[in-house]
């Protein structure tokens, strides 16, 4: 079956850009959905999720969504998808902070910027497959500015900007260590893909070693860090091991 993708991007010389992007950094069959708005995206997205039981369809495993767009913010968006178990990208010209950081807030998985290079953005995009976040060089470099200021010594770590209208649905997570609780068990597949992560394995390696697709790995390592409380692999091999999970 195809891994389907939605790209959300209203210039359509872009759209096209970003679908050969795709096609490119994938191996996988693919099956691009566009919209040009939001109202677009979001009847797109209701098809695959507004009612499973009735009419099936598969999710989309990826969505690339531009923050500017004719009817809103893509940020809206986002927000929206909180729980929808798609890889969520920005992809945008805006590299500023209040752009940046209310995008995570909203649910991003990564950040890219379209004024980067064919095959920068490809690079990017296939850090997935590594279980790496998709960020442009020039947004890594400022998370790490920002996050290198908020740790030195007698300085208090500025909160992020908040886009206007939304509640942060994920800070940016640090180390935890509750235990989980019996409902949140993890599943004999979750395991499995965990005791791979604990040894090293990229994702396309366990892909490869569960005879499962690269996104389905993908979407078990996300239950995994909701389950456990934890935004990292090693975060995740850490508890695993302390509490026997593994």
């Amino acid at each position: 079956m195809a891994v389907k993708v939605l790209i959300v991007e209203d210039n359509p010389v872009a759209r096209s850009f970003l679908c050969r992007v795709v096609r490119e950094s994938f191996s996988d069959d693919i099956a691009i959905v566009e919209a040009g708005d939001l109202e677009t995206a979001r009847r797109h997205v209701r098809s695959t999720w507004a009612n499973p039981a009735v009419a099936p369809v598969a999710p989309f495993k990826l969505a690339l969504v531009d923050l500017e767009l004719p009817d809103g913010n893509g940020m809206e968006l986002l927000a929206e998808l909180a729980g929808y178990p798609a890889t969520k990208i920005v992809t945008t010209l805006y590299s500023d902070d209040d752009h940046l950081f209310p995008a995570l807030q909203c649910g991003a998985d990564g950040y890219l910027l379209k004024e980067d290079r064919f095959e920068v953005l490809v690079e990017e995009l296939q850090k997935i497959v590594r279980g790496q976040p998709p960020l442009s060089p020039a947004i890594a470099r400022r998370l790490l500015t920002h996050f290198r200021h908020s740790n030195a010594p007698g300085t208090e770590a500025p909160s992020p900007p908040t886009p206007s209208g939304f509640v942060s649905s994920r800070p940016i997570p640090f180390v935890r260590s509750s235990a989980p609780s019996d409902h949140e068990r993890l599943t004999p597949r979750e395991s499995e893909v965990l005791t791979y992560l604990s040894k090293g394995f990229t994702i396309k390696e366990i892909a490869n070693l569960m005879g499962i697709k690269w996104f389905t790995v993908n979407d078990h390592i996300k239950s995994i860090y909701k389950k456990l409380n934890v935004s990292s692999r090693a975060e995740a091999a850490v508890l695993a091991s302390k509490q026997g999970l593994v």
